[in-house]
């Protein structure tokens, strides 16, 4: 027999169990057991006897002698041991758990007792607190619900401006009175299940739970119940207590309440935007009558607009996202869906919805109280700015309670409207057909903060103008432009500088109708293969100028030709790291560098404010604080300043655009002791006209445009002849307006010199400028034959300064023109200056019947082909006329 199989003998004393419990096998962990009392040795080698028990005994011995080897082994490899431990002695707990008798990672599973009893507990505790909560909470009164506050709006000093709101505009009516033709619009588009169901959505519910757990702002209830209890509480605030509350609430309602009841809360407590609050008076405000005059296809609106009142109010809303062709569109689409949905219901006869196929165009908003003249425009500029820059929604913001503390100084502000006024009533007449829907717009910025202080967005509310021209986009802004090309040359170069900064006293070809090259030199060419020659305001042949004397004189060509170089995708980049927007950017093309964008007054302003402090940029802000009860809830971070340009580059730029206003287009917005730089801007057309100039202090846009304000497309229309002008120029009209505020604006301020401009930049000419060494009064002296008395004295003499200026001007001086007299030779024009008669176009690149023969402009008259500054190149082969400015 194998020695594994053999059985040990029985003790003497204790019968067949004790021996088979004296006999058994330790655990893997008793081999390592230490020597016995009475030195044993431990456990005998696998195989081997057992050790005799004792002679003499009993089975209650054996038991003994058991239980004190257990409690010796558990002593040493108990618990806590390793693998090979004993599980603990003693007596099994209520919840068994670490498990009681297991070993190893057993004793931490639990067993399915435990997991099943805790799990109705759970669920029970869950059902006794949903019982208690449920009883404590009551059903909203919609009596007292939609409370409304006032929205009160602040000056810069802290004194109150305005206050919206205040007084609930609601009128609680039976559900008798609501047609059915609303019940049913919007039963069948937001809750189709709302007869049958118990007041909540589970999917709903936790669509919302799993939006607020990753950190998105909580949803509305789901069901029309839990929207009405979400409207009549008194607390509007995202949290997961007040959802978990509206929750407990719709539930009980959803019990306890009727659903007519409930429908009826539901219409005349939700928010339907323009200060309307339930049905009777969204009735009033949309369509001017009572609720339950509603039609079918009007109540599908009001049902729309539900959805969200900023989004859906065909009149616009705030936000970029809620203009008011956007919003037409967005309600003009749930319209008809929802009018589709009641006939997918039953709601409705596929005949009947067939009877609205034309949209019911709501009336147009009423004037808020007391948002006459400018407090209309500053507060939708503030109210843009904190939906866009906070987590306040709009629809929450037009519920009203909210207290915002504005950038806006209530003395500019009235100095800038007063500028306007006086300058209007000084040009522009009544009833003279070519002063209608004459449009202004200006804004005016803290330069070194961004703070807007003062804007102008029109003649205001009360007289039915409701667009803010101080910030719309739309209005391009011409030769305004043109200071970013040159900041681009100076802080990137071009091709043929290698990259390395060019100096404003470079020169370039300014002459009319001027072919313009791509980077390599090749012509561009128009759709019919023919070249692109861009317009200047006259047909004057500057020949070769200085950049510094073609911003001056506001000369298109040597800009087009400046921006192709340097490359119009970097005069776009420093032009947006000064804070223009890149949806008014337009479309890359030759005219880019002549001002086809479209930003507003606002960002001008603040733009130009990056020259003026030296290349630091601040984004433009109106609000500094949203609080609500005493606390801030806004959350507002306030701009923080960023280098936009080196300043070596923003002081050259603030040095040329000095000149504009001392020497050039600008003059009219000189300030006799201030240091005031500036440029004017002036489009195709003559359809918009621009000043945007600045001190150290303070950084001001003026624009001057004509539309009519209750047009669909707001069409530009031509300004020739406002103002009994022939034609309007940025450095009329807006650079009057500029100085006037502008001089109450710092009334009592002293001047501040702006910083000293260090030379930069390498003078880099055009292909064909004439240089000093190959000018023609240089070219007798170069040749070696000739002889002094065969050569006129004035000849040579002319020769020498030549050379001597082109090594002696000051790189500031822009009266200095290295290699000669400006006023002779090729290239020269100087038109300006009355120096032009029986000049040539000298270097310039078109012939001249280049204007005829390209369909060119003359005397002043628009071209009416494109490559100007709305259609880029076009057939015509001629580029638009960009006005003097």
């Amino acid at each position: 027999m194998s020695e594994h199989r053999r059985k040990p003998p029985h003790p003497q004393g204790g019968g067949r169990a004790a021996g088979r419990r004296g006999a058994s096998p330790q655990p893997p962990s008793a081999r390592r057991v230490g020597p016995q009392r009475g030195g044993g040795s431990g456990t005998p080698p696998h195989g081997s006897p057992a050790p005799e028990s004792r002679a003499h005994g009993s089975r209650a011995e054996a038991r003994r002698a058991a239980g004190r080897g257990a409690a010796r082994r558990g002593g040493r490899g108990g618990a806590g041991e390793g693998r090979g431990g004993r599980p603990p002695q003693g007596k099994k707990r209520f919840i068994d758990y670490p498990r009681f008798g297991k070993t190893g990672f057993r004793r931490w599973v639990p067993s399915w007792k435990l997991v099943t009893g805790s799990v109705i507990g759970f669920i029970g505790m869950i059902v006794a607190a949903t019982g208690i909560a449920l009883a404590w909470v009551d059903v909203p009164d919609p009596h007292k619900a939609a409370t409304a506050e006032s929205n009160v709006y602040y000056w810069a000093d802290g004194t109150q401006m305005a206050a919206t709101g205040g007084n609930t505009n609601r009128q609680i009516v039976p559900l008798a009175k609501i047609p059915e033709s609303m019940q049913n619009a919007v039963i069948s588009a937001e809750n189709a299940s709302f007869w049958d169901d118990w007041g909540v959505d589970p999917k709903g519910i936790m669509r919302a739970v799993l939006n607020m757990a990753q950190g998105g702002q909580t949803q509305s209830g789901s069901t029309i119940t839990q929207q009405y209890v979400k409207n009549a509480m008194l607390s509007q605030e995202q949290t997961l207590k007040r959802k978990v509350t509206e929750l407990l609430i719709s539930i009980k309602a959803g019990q306890t309440v009727p659903k007519e009841e409930i429908l009826a809360g539901y219409l005349n407590t939700a928010y339907y935007g323009r200060g309307a609050y339930g049905i009777q008076a969204a009735a009033q405000a949309y369509y001017g009558k009572n609720a339950e005059d509603l039609d079918p296809s009007e109540s599908a609106v009001l049902s729309a607009v539900l959805n969200g009142p900023n989004l859906y109010d065909p009149a616009g809303g705030i936000g970029d996202n809620a203009t008011k062709e956007e919003n037409l569109k967005r309600v003009q689409k749930r319209w008809a869906w929802t009018l589709l949905r009641e006939v997918e219901e039953g709601h409705m006869t596929e005949a009947d919805r067939a009877k609205y196929s034309q949209f019911p165009m709501p009336k147009d908003p009423k004037q808020a109280v007391g948002m006459n003249g400018q407090i209309g425009y500053l507060v939708e500029t503030a109210q843009k700015y904190v939906v866009k820059k906070s987590k306040i929604s709009a629809d929450d913001l037009g519920k009203g309670g909210y207290q915002i503390y504005t950038t806006f100084d209530k003395g500019k502000t009235d100095a800038l409207t007063k500028a306007v006024q006086v300058t209007r009533k000084e040009y522009i007449k009544e009833g003279r057909e070519q002063d209608k829907f004459v449009q202004f717009g200006a804004a005016s910025v803290e330069a070194k903060t961004g703070k807007v202080v003062a804007i102008y967005g029109g003649e205001g509310f009360d007289k039915e103008h409701f667009t803010n021209n101080a910030d719309s986009s739309g209005v391009p802004v011409g030769s305004t432009w043109k200071p970013y090309v040159l900041a681009a040359a100076m802080e990137h170069g071009t091709k043929k500088s290698g990259g390395q900064p060019i100096s404003p006293q470079s020169k370039y070809n300014g002459n009319d109708l001027l072919p313009i090259k791509d980077r390599n030199g090749k012509l561009i060419t128009t759709a019919d293969g023919t070249p692109f020659r861009q317009k200047n305001e006259s047909s004057t042949p500057y020949g070769y100028i200085t950049l510094n004397e073609a911003m001056e004189k506001s000369v298109n060509t040597p800009f087009v030709q400046l921006g192709i170089d340097v490359g119009l995708e970097k005069v776009r980049d420093v032009a947006a790291s000064t804070g223009i927007l890149k949806e008014s950017f337009d479309k890359l093309n030759a005219s880019f560098s002549l001002g086809t964008s479209t930003p507003s007054a606002i960002r001008m302003a603040a733009s130009y404010a990056t020259f003026a402090t030296s290349g630091t940029h601040v984004d433009p802000y109106t609000v500094t604080a949203v609080k609500k009860g005493g606390t801030d809830v806004g959350e507002l971070e306030l701009p923080k300043p960023t280098q936009a340009m080196s300043d070596q580059v923003a002081n050259n730029v603030t040095k040329v655009l000095e000149n504009v206003v001392e020497n050039g287009t600008g003059k009219k917005a000189r300030i006799p002791g201030r240091s005031v730089a500036g440029k004017t801007g002036t489009t195709d057309k003559n359809k918009s006209a621009w000043f945007v100039g600045y001190t150290r202090q303070i950084s001001t846009s003026v624009a001057l445009f004509r539309t009519d304000p209750k047009s669909q497309n707001k069409e530009l229309l031509s300004m020739n002849g406002t103002g009994g002008k022939d034609s309007i120029h940025g450095g009329d009209i807006p650079a009057e307006v500029w100085r006037e505020y502008m001089e109450a604006a710092l009334k009592g301020v002293p001047n501040e010199d702006f910083p000293q401009a260090e030379p930069l930049g390498t003078r880099i000419d055009q292909e064909g400028a004439p240089s000093p060494s190959t000018s023609p009064s240089s070219s007798p002296s170069s040749s070696p034959s000739s002889t002094p008395s065969s050569t006129p004295s004035s000849t040579p003499s002319s020769a020498t300064p030549s050379t001597s200026s082109s090594q002696s001007c000051d790189p500031f001086d822009f009266k200095c023109q290295p290699g000669g007299n400006s006023n002779a030779g090729p290239g020269s024009g100087g038109a300006d200056r009355g120096t032009s008669t029986g000049q040539s176009s000298g270097g310039g690149s078109t012939s001249s019947s280049s204007p005829s023969a390209n369909g060119g402009v003359n005397g002043g008259q628009p071209n009416s082909g494109g490559g100007g500054l709305f259609g880029g190149s076009s057939s015509s082969g001629s580029g638009g006329t960009n006005r003097k400015d």
